[in-house]
């Protein structure tokens, strides 16, 4: 699977100032072990603090990190990425997917009207 330039170039600075553990992975412990989710919990809570308006702070907006993860799916699909490629890159089945993000997909009437009829002009 190929990631976007812009994303190779934000882990490679990241490797290069911070190293990876043995086994790969980015994030860890002074000792080299498995981050803790309270740890991780805790930095984030500070990163939203300095990365945020204090208008956003107080609003639910990426409260979790994993509310990040949301986020990219949601734009993913909004962007009219294929549901299959936004699965296989999330770690979902498309009925996962889909289950959950599909109220995002909001909105997208007018896009999925044009699609289809732009489909039927080619039959006439």
């Amino acid at each position: 699977m190929l990631i976007p330039p812009q994303l190779v170039s934000v882990l490679q600075r990241h490797i290069d100032t911070f190293g990876a553990a043995e086994d790969g992975r980015l994030f860890f412990s002074e000792c080299g072990g498995v981050v803790s989710s309270s740890t991780y919990y805790r930095a984030w809570q500070e990163a939203r603090l300095l990365a945020l308006p204090p208008a956003v702070v107080a609003s639910p907006l990426a409260r979790r990190p994993y509310d990040l993860r949301h986020s990219a799916l949601s734009a993913w699909l909004n962007a009219g990425v294929d549901p299959t490629e936004v699965a296989a890159r999330a770690g979902n089945s498309v009925e996962v997917l889909l289950g959950r993000y599909a109220k995002c997909l909001d909105g997208r009437q007018e896009v999925g009207n044009r699609r289809i009829e732009e489909l039927l002009r080619e039959y006439e």
